[in-house]
Order: structure tokens, then sequence, then C-alpha cells
């Protein structure tokens, strides 16, 4: 089941069908029960078609935080240890991947989130930047997991290279984010061999892409978002990324006017431009 914010409303789309229902959506996505609810939603609305979700909002809460974990996948380690190797801090990320305790950081406030089709941005002052296509947890204020979303942790590698202590400036900016193009709700946990596709283009040429399963990550969904809800509070839930498993090399960075594409299994595909 898939729950689209749309100008219109809140949509709810299974089994093919779509139905625009009355719902307000921060409250349905802080719901511990959502999955519940919105079965519950369709019993009285009219059936409709894909026409209903033409118009999408980003998919987090007005009220809602969007945090991240890092260094979850073996190959962003290696990715981190690489970039950062000239400044001391390649050991750094080593460790945090071997450690009890994830890195997880403060993402973004929802005003700097784009949705889908919506611009991403990379910082004037970077010169080496990178998309991180990553699954996203969607996290009631209970710390329930009730859902799932595409996220784009758009990322200067320049800036964080130069010194792991730079990482706020490297990933925290105006369109810095993308979330979307819905949310899966479900009853059990997604699938371990659920996959994600990252595919950039420019000038309607494909310049790089790559593919991961999300069971090469080192920790469970549970875990990395049992560790945010540590001592913090989210009255309104949450939005966490999981962490990125596709890294491309070294010679390769985005530019104004890319397309950035990820999909992941049953949730859809999350479309967005370097402005």
């Amino acid at each position: 089941m898939k729950l689209y914010n749309t100008k219109s409303g809140t949509v709810i789309e299974t089994k093919g069908n779509f139905y625009s229902v009355n719902a307000e959506w921060e409250k349905l996505i802080n719901d511990d029960n959502a999955f519940q609810s919105a079965t519950t939603l369709i019993k009285d609305a009219k059936v409709g078609n894909s026409a209903l979700v033409e118009e999408l909002l980003t998919v987090i809460g007005k009220d809602q935080e969007l945090w991240a974990c890092g260094v979850t996948y073996l190959r962003s380690k290696i990715g981190r240890q690489e970039e950062s190797k000239d400044a001391g801090g390649g050991d750094f990320y080593g460790r945090v991947y071997e450690a009890e305790r994830p890195e997880c950081f403060f993402k973004s406030t929802p005003h700097r989130v784009a949705g889908n089709k919506g611009f991403v941005r990379i910082r004037k002052d970077s010169t080496w930047d990178v998309p991180e296509p990553e699954l996203t947890l969607v996290v009631t204020t209970s710390g329930k997991i009730i859902g799932y979303t595409i996220g784009n942790d758009m990322s200067s590698r320049s800036i964080e290279g130069e010194n792991p202590l730079y990482l706020p400036q490297a990933k925290t900016y105006d369109g810095c984010a993308a979330l979307g193009p819905c949310i899966l709700l479900m009853e059990k946990p997604i699938e371990k061999n659920t996959k994600i596709n990252l595919i950039i283009s420019r000038n309607r040429q494909i310049v790089f892409k790559d593919s991961i399963s999300i069971d090469q990550m080192k920790r469970t969904l549970e875990e990395l978002s049992s560790f945010i809800y540590r001592e913090s509070s989210f009255p309104h839930g949450c939005m966490i990324m999981t962490g990125t498993g596709i890294v491309p090399g070294n010679d390769f960075t985005l530019k104004s006017g890319d397309e950035i594409s990820i999909a992941i299994d049953k949730i859809g595909e999350l479309v967005n431009v370097v402005a």
C-alpha cells in the first residue's frame, strides 16, 4: 500500500487502484497503526486512477526532521576513507563501521527537502558532489517504523574529505535532499533483498549507473532508528536515511542539469534535476 501527498490531499494506492481520502497527511504518517488506518480509509472512498497523483508534494511532514546514517555499507566505508585519507581522517570511518554505535547525523528541515521531480542543489563552494541513494525510514513518535520511501542524500565529497568535522556543511544546505515519490506502508519489515538502483543522466546520456541490495547493509534498520531515538524526542515523527552502498568513483562529480533517478523495489522511482 502506498501513500501520496498531493496538492489536492492524501491519496492511497493499493492493488492498482487509487483513492482520494479525507486524512491529514501529518497525522497519518505519524500513526503507529497507519496501515490499518489507511485500510479503513479506503473503504468509504471512491476508486480513481493515476491522475490523482500527478501533482505530488514531498512526503516529509511540515514539522518533521530528516536524519541520516552513514558508513552503513562496506562501499561507503571505503569511499569515505579514500576521500579523507589526505586529511588524516580515513581511520575514523573504519572505526565507526566496526563500532557498536553507528554514525547518525541531522540532515535537514522540511523546507530544504525537494519532492519527486523537484530540484536538488550542489554547493557553490564544493568541487566534488554526488547523490547518495538511500532507503529512508518513516518512523513515528513512538519509534515504530511504519513505512519506507526513497531518499537522495546530496553530498559534497570535497568538503567532507577536507576534514570530517565539516560533515554538517557537506550535508546540510538548501536543496540538500529529496524524498518521494510516495510512502510504502507495510505490515511486515521490507524484504532484505530489496534493490536500490541509481542512474545519473547528462544531456540525455547515462553517465553513471549502479545498484545494490539492502542486505549489504551492515546494521539493521531497527538498530539505526533506535540510536537516533536515544535521548531525542520527535513529537511529529521522523524520517531516517539509512546510508548508501553506491558511491561514484573519484573521477565523477555532478553538474547542473544532471538528472538523478533512484528506484527502489516496490516503492517506485524518485527523479530530481540538479539546479
